[in-house]
């Protein structure tokens, strides 16, 4: 059964964002004093007394805004109202009603939704004598809260859990796999998303830069559950200018540091940048599984040699990923995108992967026996047993007579026979060594 879907609605600058991470619990939604800065449907699971649901904050609502980016926005919070079971319209309690507000409860009382009249930054005098007007638009009583403060939260998700549809799934989930999409700005990893689900979930423009937080789009493939982590390009640093650009680079980092496996979008057109090296780096040392995808690969211009000159450059210029499956799509014409569904299944397969103890030492000590370990100064390198720990990434403990005579080249060798016998495509395998107590 899907979960209840509760969604946040209002114009801009009303709070929205902040309700939002103080519901989830932590911060993913951008938050700043400027209207306009959640643009996309962000989605996250929350939970109010064992209740689980999917939160959506969506973009501030201009109804009669012309403008690309705005009408996107309206769009987007359409498609988010239409999969809502209840819906949280935000309004402003210090600076009243205005006419932005009508227009959106008019649009709302349409969607024949239940729909709760949120009434944030009741935190004085002024703004409670304020709340009496908000009955005009017709929606019931107002709930009076304060994101910022944390007042009236509890009482707000005692109401919303009442509406939840008998026949919606509440319980907890903890089978998702979640990956993020990364990669610079405008290379079409928003596009990839909305290919993908066959809808459009974020918003798609040729403006770069135009999703500025990290966005969960949840979807089911074979017999797994998914959540796609949809995120804000990585610019320069020297192309950093606002603080919400500031945020969004945060933001991708945090969506690395909580995706079990990324997917490595590089512009065909343009070819691998220093960018995309710090990207993957950053996927790397945090142990993630790794699939590098080149898109626009329907326009690229090409000859017998192209495949074979792209793989070559990607191998030289990201070397310390050279575990990571390439794979050459196109998310405008959907070219391969069923053959990167299954590898995504295949590494998640492999990050997940156990070896037993007993089958681990056969292979050590058959590389052991093909190539012995270093010695220095007449002490050799004793390798006594290993085990593994840990899993996403697979992570070994190898014991050791003396730790400091563990040279990088055969830490890496004993890697390659493992990854010789398994596999482990897509995924980094982290070997530590620890000196065995006598």
């Amino acid at each position: 059964m899907d979960r209840p879907v509760v969604c946040i609605i209002g114009r801009p600058n009303v709070g929205k964002s902040t309700l939002f991470n103080r519901i989830v619990g932590r911060r993913i939604a951008i938050t700043e004093d400027t209207p306009g800065v959640t643009r996309d449907r962000i989605y996250s699971e929350a939970e109010w007394l064992n209740k689980h649901f999917t939160l959506i904050d969506t973009g501030g609502l201009e109804p009669e805004s012309e403008e690309i980016i705005p009408r996107n926005i309206k769009r987007q919070a359409e498609i988010a109202i239409e999969t809502a079971d209840v819906i949280l319209f935000v309004v402003d309690g210090a600076e009243g009603i205005t006419t932005t507000d009508r227009e959106i409860a008019n649009i709302l009382r349409k969607s024949n939704k239940k729909i709760l009249l949120v009434c944030n930054k009741i935190d004085s005098k002024i703004s409670r004598e304020n709340l009496f007007e908000f009955y005009e638009l017709g929606l019931g009583t107002p709930i009076a809260i304060s994101a910022e403060q944390g007042m009236g939260i509890g009482d707000l998700l005692d109401e919303v859990i009442k509406h939840f549809p008998e026949d919606k799934d509440t319980e907890e989930d903890e089978d998702i796999i979640k990956i993020a999409i990364i990669g610079k700005p405008n290379v079409g990893k928003s596009s990839l998303v909305n290919k993908i689900i066959g809808e459009e979930r974020v918003i798609v423009t040729n403006i770069p830069g135009t999703t500025r937080d990290a966005i969960d789009t949840y979807f089911d493939y074979g017999e797994n559950k998914y959540v796609f982590i949809d995120t804000a390009g990585l610019r320069r640093k020297r192309s950093i200018y606002e603080n919400v650009e500031r945020y969004s680079v945060v933001r991708t980092l945090n969506a690395v540091d909580r995706a079990d496996m990324c997917i490595l979008i590089i512009d065909g057109t343009v070819g691998v940048t220093e960018q995309d090296t710090k990207i993957a780096g950053y996927a790397h040392n945090n142990g993630k599984g790794m699939i590098i995808a080149i898109n626009k690969w329907d326009i690229v211009e090409k000859d017998h040699n192209t495949y074979r000159r792209f793989e070559e450059e990607i191998r030289e210029k990201l070397s310390f990923v050279s575990y990571a499956p390439i794979i050459f799509i196109s998310a405008k014409t959907g070219r391969n995108l069923d053959k990167l569904l299954n590898l995504i299944e295949v590494v998640s397969n492999n990050n997940n992967m156990r070896i037993s103890t007993g089958v681990l030492n056969q292979i050590i000590s058959e590389a052991v026996l093909m190539n012995q370990p270093p010695s220095d100064k007449g002490v050799r390198l004793k390798i006594f047993y290993g085990t593994q720990v840990a899993v996403k990434p697979p992570k070994f403990v190898v014991f050791v007579n003396k730790k400091e005579l563990v040279h990088f080249s055969y830490q890496r060798y004993l890697e390659n026979q493992i990854r010789q016998y398994f596999g482990f495509e897509g995924v980094p395998i982290i070997l530590e060594f620890k000196e065995r107590g006598n």
